[in-house]
């Protein structure tokens, strides 16, 4: 792509996220009902209304992309271009009434993601991204920090359910035991926190592409790594992060492939 379409569709995908923010903000003053999906996670018409907004606005800002969706799947399967929508990631901090929701709108070219737009309109903040670009919280510059040693970092762990069946939950436990610090911030919070230096390594095995497709470009746009556990870049198949500054990943990917 262009820079100059890049710019356009990052400006859309702006704007997408500012108006599902509008959609998410009425229902979370005004209550909704809460439906359960076949895999027993929660809907809502705030999703599906936050989506539907959403599309509206990519469709017509880049036509020849396809759109692949939490609440509609995927419209076209043959497009070099597709946009990643999750229109309220933490649907479960919504209806328990926690602020640590978001909106994640990325966009996908020949399979390599290329830009990303975080935003999460009652906690307060919004990230964004593009290829080359770097990585901006609420239009400043953002940077991940220098740290190189385990016992100067801070880790964070969000879904971790999968890592506690094998021995890389050893390895998880003496990262912690050897780190500065454990928190657990979960959903678009720890990335945000990575990619803007108040954090050094985020840990999950339980995620779904749309889930961070968008923080994956802006981890990486502010000079951190972003892989699976493995240390794969991430795919449409991609259920699992470790995202940290350059040392601190490199470190932590060592000691999990040493303990598989």
């Amino acid at each position: 792509m262009s820079e100059l379409d890049l710019s356009k569709a990052l400006d859309a995908a702006r704007e997408a996220a500012e108006a599902a923010g509008v959609v998410l903000r009425h229902y979370w003053r005004k209550g909704v009902a809460v439906e359960l999906k076949s895999d027993d996670t929660p809907v809502t018409a705030a999703d599906r209304e936050a989506e539907l907004t959403i599309r509206e606005i990519l469709q017509k800002a880049l036509p020849q992309a396809s759109i692949y969706g939490e609440e509609f799947g995927r419209d076209d399967n043959n497009h070099d271009l597709l946009w990643l929508v999750d229109p309220l990631d933490g649907t479960k901090s919504f209806v328990r009434r926690t602020p640590f929701f978001s909106t994640q709108i990325a966009l996908m070219h020949r399979g390599e993601l290329v830009l990303g737009v975080s935003s999460a309109p009652v906690y307060g903040e919004t990230m964004w991204a593009s290829q080359g670009g770097g990585a901006w919280f609420d239009g400043d510059p953002a940077r991940v920090a220098d740290t190189r040693e385990m016992a100067k970092a801070s880790l964070s762990t969000g879904n971790v359910k999968t890592l506690t069946r094998d021995a890389r939950w050893n390895a998880l436990g003496a990262m912690i035991r050897d780190s500065n610090r454990i928190r657990g911030y979960g959903d678009f919070c720890h990335y945000h926190l990575l990619a803007r230096g108040s954090l050094d390594l985020v840990i999950e095995s339980d995620v779904n592409i749309l889930d961070v497709a968008a923080l994956a470009v802006i981890v990486r746009e502010a000079g951190g790594v972003f892989t699976d556990l493995d240390g794969q870049a991430p795919t449409l198949d991609t259920t699992s992060v470790l995202a940290g500054t350059p040392a601190i990943h490199a470190l932590a990917l060592e000691r999990f492939a040493t303990a598989r």
